[in-house]
């Protein structure tokens, strides 16, 4: 029988984002199914790469290489479609990649219903950004794109409370501040099937971030450990730079970030 961690390595080591996004999909699936049925696939074991397979194209630059175009433009929008596809494409490999990476780390089965049903979400998200640029004239790949995304999986491969703090906490948190403009961009240009397919986004990384918050704080619970100064101390450790306001602290709220976690790393340690 497949493990859930061998169906993790086969997203994560498929490089067609259509591909990895269906065999995302089929996954996620059968991990429910047989969770519904009462007898759960095994977890088992398996080495996940440390970085994902990806097209040859985009091309991947460095950030400060990777050309900026005014969203008020029609091809401004393109781009940022394109990045925003590249965001969830890495985001779809982080959350499966948090299924099949840290095996030595004994958790509940919800951890992996939580993060099998964001990798699935991520997957549509991916899908539907992509269906918007098809039908702007663009496709993902079209475009460079930003190649230090997969820095934060990389900076935290050993430290599972370090990838709860970073990714879902910090960069997926980040998402809540910056997609309702986003969505004001495309509402602008009467551009109906971007401000949708934002808008589902928007509702659905609201979860995403409220996963990490809660098995970051049932880690921390079962450690002994107080979560606030903890992940201030990891933030600090494998995030590169200070966060930037403003935030949407009604979202974060709801996800489960209380201010005290994050205005404090507004400012260098």
């Amino acid at each position: 029988m497949t493990s859930l961690r061998d169906m993790a390595v086969e997203v994560l080591t498929t490089a067609d984002g259509r591909a990895k996004t269906a065999r995302s999909h089929e996954h996620a699936r059968a991990w429910f199914a047989a969770r519904k049925s009462g007898t759960p696939l095994p977890l088992g074991q398996a080495t996940p790469p440390l970085r994902p397979a990806r097209p040859e194209r985009p091309e991947l630059l460095d950030p400060r290489d990777v050309p900026r175009r005014r969203p008020g433009s029609p091809e401004g929008r393109i781009a940022l479609l394109h990045a925003i596809a590249h965001i969830e494409l890495n985001a779809v490999d982080l959350h499966w990649d948090m299924v099949a990476r840290f095996p030595e780390v004994e958790m509940p089965l919800g951890f992996f219903d939580d993060w099998v049903k964001a990798a699935d979400e991520e997957s549509k998200h991916f899908n539907l950004v992509c269906d918007c640029l098809e039908a702007l004239g663009s496709h993902y790949g079209a475009l460079a794109a930003h190649a230090g995304m997969w820095r934060a999986a990389e900076d935290t491969a050993g430290d599972i409370l370090g990838r709860l703090a970073v990714v879902p906490m910090v960069l997926e948190a980040r998402g809540l501040d910056v997609t309702p403009g986003m969505i004001e961009i495309f509402e602008r240009a009467n551009a109906a099937q971007a401000v949708e397919a934002l808008k589902v986004i928007y509702a659905e990384e609201v979860g995403h971030v409220a996963y990490g918050s809660k098995w970051f704080n049932f880690l921390c619970g079962r450690q002994g450990r107080d979560p606030q100064p903890v992940f201030l101390e990891l933030v600090r450790r494998y995030f590169h730079g200070p966060l930037k306001p403003p935030f949407n602290e009604e979202k974060r709220a709801q996800a489960g970030l209380p201010p005290d976690f994050y205005w404090p790393l507004t400012e260098p340690a």
